[in-house]
C-alpha cells in the first residue's frame, strides 16, 4: 500500500483546474464573472486563436488592493464569503475562490489592477503556478486578467481543444448568456484584433428587449410574449417564444435563477410541460427567462462550474413555472400577436401574470358587437362530443352543439376598425381561408383552427364535469420501484380525482383496482408506471391529463370542419371570431400554425413595388 501524503499545492491546483477549467470558454466565465462581482460596467474580451495563444479580460470594476494580489491567485481565497451563514446566503457570481489559483496553475498568467481610492496599479505574474512579487504598472481603476498557452504545462489537456472557430463559438455564445443576465453591463468582444460584438449597456425596458433581440434574434421580440408574475416568495420573468416560433434544437433557451444561468431537470420539465399542447413534435421553444427568489431557498453549491443548482422546494418551485407559462402561454390567440415588424415595434409587449388571466376560453374578450360576426352553421358532425358526454355521465343534449348559428351580413368596417384576423374575402382550394386586416392579408388553415377551437371546447367542459372512473374486472398487479410504491401511497388522494384508485400491496408493487373511463383500453401498467415515476421524481403528474388530452384532441380532430368543404363569408368570418377568442388558438392541437400574416410591405416586396 502506497504511502498516504499530502498532494504539492501546484498539482492540487491542476486537480481544481481539472474540475473547473474545461476549454477557454471555461476560463473566460471566471473571469468575467469576477468582473461583475466587482461591480464592472464594462467588460472588455480580447481573444487570440480561439483562446488557447490569449485570453484577457479588462473592467472597471473597484480593483484590487496591492496588498491583496497574491492572495487573489491562492487557492481558496476570497472576499465574497467568510462564514457558513453566507454560504447559504450566497448572492454573487462566484464564492469559491479556486478559480484564479485554477487557471493560473495551467497557463501564463498575468493579474493587472489599481484598486478605487489608489494612485498607482499594480501587477502580478504567475508562470505554472510560481509567482513573482508585485510590481507597480500602469492601469486605470478596475482590472486586467491575461491568460496565455492554456494548457502549455498540460499537454494531455491542450491536445482535447478543438478547432480555433469551435472554441471561439463557445465563447461568444458564453458571452451572450452572461449579456443577457446583466444587461446593465456593456460587453465588447474581439478575436484575433478583430471587433466581434459590441453590446450596450441597456438602461430601459426597451434597450433590453433589444439585447435580447442581439442575441436570439431579430424576429424574437415579435415572436415572443412578455412574463412577469410574482407568488409564494418566487417572481419570474422575462420572455417565452410562441409555439410556431419553435426552433429544432434547444439552443435558445435562457433560465437565470438570481442572475445566475443554470441548466435544472426540474425547469426543463416545468417548460417542457407548459409547451405540451401546443409545440410540434420534435421542436423545442426559444425563451429567456429570469427566476429570483430567496437566495437561502437554492443551493448554487452543488456543482464545481456552478451549472447546476438545487432548489429547496422543488416541487412549489415546479409547479410555479410551470402554471406562469402555462397560462402565458393560453393567450396565443390568433391575430393578437405577429403583427409586422414595424407595427409591433410601436406596440408595447403584453404582460401576462396569473393574477390576469382568464382560466378557460369562454372568459376571453370578444369582439365589439358592431364588428362581430353573425354565426352560421358549419354542419359539424356531433358524434365525438355526445360520446364524451356520455363519459362524463350527462346527456348529449345537455351539450353545446359545435355548430355556428345565427344569420345575418357583415357590416363594412375602416381597416383601423377591422378585428385582428380581419374579414374574409375567398376561400382558396377548400382548405384556406383567406381574409384582409388592417395590416394586409391573413392566411388560415380553416380545418387546423377549427381543430383547436373544438379541442378547448372539450377541454373546458371536461374541467366542469366530474369525470367517470371504470372499475376494473380483474384488479391488477403492477411492479415498481419502492420509491414509486410510496409515491402511489402518498398521492392515493390525489389520483383519485383523477379516476386512478391505486393501493400499495407490498414494498415495490400496487394494485390498479380504477381507471378513468374516458382511457379505457390503454395500458395501464405503463399508465401507472409514468404517473408514478414522475410522482417520484417531481411530486405532481399530469401523464393522466396528457392522456385524457390526446384522446379529446383525435375527438376534435374528428369533429372539426375537414378541408374540401366549401364555406360562405359568412361562415368562414364566424371561424375567425371564434379564433380570436379561444385561447392557443395561434396552432393547432399538434403544434402546427392556424393562420399566418402578410403584411404589405412583404407583399409589395414580391411584386417589386417602390423599385
Amino acid at each position: 500500500m502506497p504511502v498516504i501524503r499530502a498532494l504539492p499545492p501546484e498539482l492540487i491546483n491542476q486537480i481544481a483546474a481539472g474540475e473547473v477549467i474545461e476549454r477557454p470558454s471555461s476560463v473566460v466565465k471566471e473571469l468575467v464573472e469576477n468582473s461583475l462581482d466587482a461591480g464592472a460596467t464594462r467588460i472588455e474580451v480580447d481573444i487570440e486563436q480561439g483562446g488557447a495563444r490569449l485570453i484577457r479580460v479588462r473592467d472597471d470594476g473597484c480593483g484590487i488592493a496591492a496588498d491583496e494580489l497574491q492572495l487573489a491567485v491562492a487557492s481558496h481565497a476570497t472576499s465574497k464569503i467568510g462564514s457558513f451563514d453566507d454560504l447559504e446566503h450566497v448572492a454573487s457570481m462566484g464564492f469559491r475562490g479556486e478559480a484564479l489559483a485554477s487557471v493560473s496553475s495551467v497557463a501564463r498568467f498575468a493579474l493587472t489592477s489599481r484598486a478605487q481610492g489608489q494612485d498607482t496599479a499594480f501587477r502580478i505574474e504567475v508562470d505554472g503556478g510560481k509567482m513573482q512579487a508585485a510590481r507597480p504598472a500602469q492601469h486605470p481603476q478596475g482590472s486586467s486578467v491575461e491568460v496565455r498557452d492554456l494548457f502549455y504545462n498540460v499537454p494531455a489537456r491542450r491536445k482535447f481543444l478543438r478547432a480555433e472557430r469551435t472554441e471561439f463559438a463557445h465563447i461568444d455564445d458564453l458571452l451572450k448568456s452572461l449579456a443577457l443576465a446583466r444587461r446593465s453591463v456593456e460587453f465588447r468582444l474581439s478575436h484575433n484584433g478583430k471587433p466581434v460584438r459590441i453590446l450596450k449597456a441597456a438602461r430601459d425596458e426597451g434597450a433590453a428587449l433589444q439585447r435580447v433581440a442581439e442575441v436570439l434574434g431579430e424576429e424574437f421580440p415579435q415572436q415572443s410574449l412578455r412574463v412577469d408574475h410574482a407568488a409564494a416568495g418566487l417572481h419570474l420573468s422575462g420572455w417565452v417564444g410562441l409555439p410556431t416560433a419553435s426552433r429544432s434544437q434547444a439552443d435558445s433557451q435562457y433560465f437565470y435563477v438570481n442572475g445566475r444561468l443554470v441548466r435544472d431537470r426540474i425547469v426543463a420539465h416545468a417548460v417542457r410541460q407548459a409547451y405540451a399542447d401546443v409545440l410540434f413534435h420534435g421542436r423545442h421553444a426559444a425563451f429567456v427567462l429570469y427566476l429570483e427568489l430567496d437566495p437561502a431557498g437554492v443551493d448554487v453549491n452543488v456543482h464545481p462550474a456552478k451549472h447546476e443548482v438545487r432548489f429547496r422546494e422543488q416541487r412549489l418551485v415546479h409547479d410555479f413555472l410551470f402554471r406562469t407559462l402555462h397560462e402565458a402561454l393560453a393567450q396565443t390567440r390568433a391575430g393578437h400577436v405577429g403583427l409586422p415588424m414595424q407595427e409591433a415595434a410601436a406596440v408595447p409587449t403584453p404582460s401576462y401574470g396569473l393574477s390576469s388571466l382568464p382560466t378557460h376560453a369562454s372568459s376571453a374578450p370578444a369582439w365589439p358587437n358592431s364588428f362581430s360576426q353573425s354565426r352560421l352553421s358549419l354542419g359539424v358532425r356531433e358524434e365525438p362530443l355526445a360520446g364524451y358526454a356520455a363519459l362524463l355521465g350527462e346527456p348529449a343534449a345537455a351539450q353545446a352543439p359545435l355548430a355556428y348559428a345565427a344569420n345575418s351580413p357583415m357590416p363594412e368596417a375602416a381597416d383601423d376598425e377591422a378585428p385582428p384576423l380581419g374579414f374574409a374575402i375567398a376561400q382558396l382550394k377548400s382548405i384556406y381561408i383567406l381574409a384582409e386586416n388592417a395590416h394586409g392579408l391573413i392566411l388560415v388553415d380553416m380545418h387546423a383552427a377549427h381543430e383547436r377551437i373544438t379541442y378547448e371546447k372539450l377541454k373546458a367542459g371536461r374541467a366542469c364535469s366530474n369525470l367517470r372512473s371504470q372499475m376494473m374486472l380483474v384488479p391488477l398487479n403492477v411492479a415498481v420501484s419502492a420509491k414509486e410504491a410510496a409515491a402511489a401511497e402518498e398521492h392515493a388522494d390525489a389520483l383519485a380525482e383523477w379516476g386512478l384508485e391505486l393501493s400499495r400491496s407490498g414494498p415495490s408493487g400496487v394494485v390498479v383496482r380504477r381507471i378513468p373511463a374516458l382511457l379505457e383500453g390503454a395500458d395501464v401498467a405503463q399508465l401507472c408506471r409514468d404517473v408514478l415515476a414522475e410522482l417520484a421524481q417531481h411530486g405532481s403528474s399530469r401523464r393522466l391529463q396528457e392522456l385524457e388530452n390526446e384522446l379529446l384532441s383525435t375527438m376534435a380532430c374528428h369533429g372539426s370542419v375537414r378541408a374540401g368543404r366549401r364555406l360562405t363569408i359568412p361562415e368562414m368570418n364566424a371561424l375567425l371570431r371564434e379564433m380570436e377568442t379561444t385561447e392557443r388558438s395561434g396552432q393547432c392541437n399538434h403544434g402546427r400554425p392556424t393562420w399566418t400574416q402578410l403584411s404589405l410591405p412583404e407583399l409589395d416586396k414580391l411584386f417589386l413595388r417602390g423599385r
